[in-house]
């Protein structure tokens, strides 16, 4: 799966989604764009799934016509994320296109 990591989202949760093909917001030079810029350009680029710690999210965008999926960790703090990597993998694995998904850490 096509991932794009978005602002905020920790680096090195990347190490655990080998079979993935993981970008940054960063590395696409996407740093700049608004949520709503960056999931039109994340979609026409082929993204299949925003990794995002934008709880506010879905409240600012209507997500109804993506077909992305979104997966929202509701913190940046990697030592706390590292103990839900399971649980984080195992959404990634099972998430189905447009679906929105917060994962509390």
């Amino acid at each position: 799966m096509k991932i794009l990591f978005d602002q905020g989202t920790p680096v090195p949760l990347r190490r655990y989604l080998v079979e993935h093909s993981v970008t940054t917001a960063y590395e696409e030079g996407w740093s700049n764009l608004s949520n709503g810029d960056l999931l039109q350009a994340a979609e026409a680029k082929g993204y299949q799934l925003l990794l995002t710690t934008d709880q506010n999210l879905h409240y600012q965008q209507n997500l109804s016509k993506l077909t992305i999926g979104i997966v929202v960790l509701c913190s940046t703090s990697w030592p706390k994320i590292r103990l839900r990597v399971d649980e984080i993998c195992e959404t990634i694995n099972t998430i189905a296109p447009g679906d929105y998904v917060e994962i509390r850490v």
